[in-house]
């Protein structure tokens, strides 16, 4: 319940031009100078602040730069604060994907050589569609468009590219092959969503792939007191992501959702943020 009000809240903070949803307009005021931490369309007409990997993309493909040290620099800081947390907590996507998973149908669980190797379709779209493309990809005058928000981003489409076309009237008339394969690629998305946990974070989303380096020396990191654990393995039955928890509980693939804790019946598991130092040396640690 408490992961749920956070990515509530989130999805309201960061979308709070309501008026953009009746009128079909982006807010384009001081705000969208600055990025969120979760994948949240430019173009969704709620938006009041820029996707980082949107605003990567805008600057790599520009005439005048190849690398935004603002975009990466904050991507580095909630990388290094929080690791994946940004994907279970505060993506407006990533809500929506668990919501569909709450439909009670039959669930499926991909084999595990096959869904290892697809999770490393989410690194090889970092490297191509959102670094590769917009820098070696561009026009005569130098321009690349934002190839990932182009051609893949279901977020773009459900959150910016749909209220807009419903609003703008010309937008429908001049609907092509792309918006058709985007809400093509959208239904996949979200289809899967209902029978499979996330499978856009799992396998596709390059801001998770980003978040993913960080996981494992961020400040927010998840602990297995050894002496408390049962070894019972109903934290690893439970994960949604499938993370070998008693392992590698700061595995890349782990979202931080909390689902393991709440599966431990000797509470072994523990979620911590470090403190401060004492006299002593010892680091105090923030249970959370």
């Amino acid at each position: 319940m408490k992961r749920k009000i956070v990515q509530f809240g989130t999805l309201l903070l960061t979308n709070l031009n309501l008026k953009g949803f009746l009128n079909g307009t982006i807010y384009k005021g001081p705000l969208k100078n600055i990025c969120v931490p979760g994948l949240n369309c430019y173009s969704c007409p709620g938006a009041l602040g820029s996707c980082p990997l949107g605003a990567l993309q805008a600057v790599i493909g520009s005439m005048k730069y190849q690398i935004s040290f603002y975009v990466m620099g904050f991507l580095t800081l909630f990388g290094i604060a929080f690791g994946r947390l940004i994907c279970g907590w505060l993506c407006p996507f990533g809500l929506v994907q668990d919501l569909l998973y709450k439909i009670r149908v039959r669930k499926v669980t991909l084999p595990s050589a096959l869904d290892r190797r697809l999770r490393y379709l989410k690194y090889l779209i970092l490297l191509t569609f959102v670094l590769l493309f917009p820098l070696l990809l561009t026009n005569a005058l130098g321009i690349a468009p934002p190839y990932f928000c182009q051609w893949i981003c279901p977020s773009g489409t459900l959150f910016g590219g749909i209220p807009l076309m419903l609003t703008q009237p010309s937008l429908r008339s001049a609907i092509g092959f792309l918006f058709q394969w985007k809400m093509l690629l959208l239904i996949l998305f979200l289809a899967g969503a209902v029978i499979l946990y996330r499978p856009f974070c799992k396998y596709v989303c390059p801001l998770g792939a980003i978040y993913a380096f960080f996981n494992r020396f961020s400040f927010y990191q998840m602990e297995v007191d050894k002496e408390s654990c049962c070894g019972c393995g109903g934290c690893e039955k439970a994960c949604p992501m499938q993370v070998p928890v008693r392992e590698h509980p700061n595995h890349r693939e782990c979202i931080r959702c909390g689902v393991c804790r709440s599966h431990c019946p000797s509470g072994a598991l523990q979620s911590r943020l470090p403190r401060r130092k004492t006299k002593a040396g010892i680091r105090e640690e923030t249970l959370l």
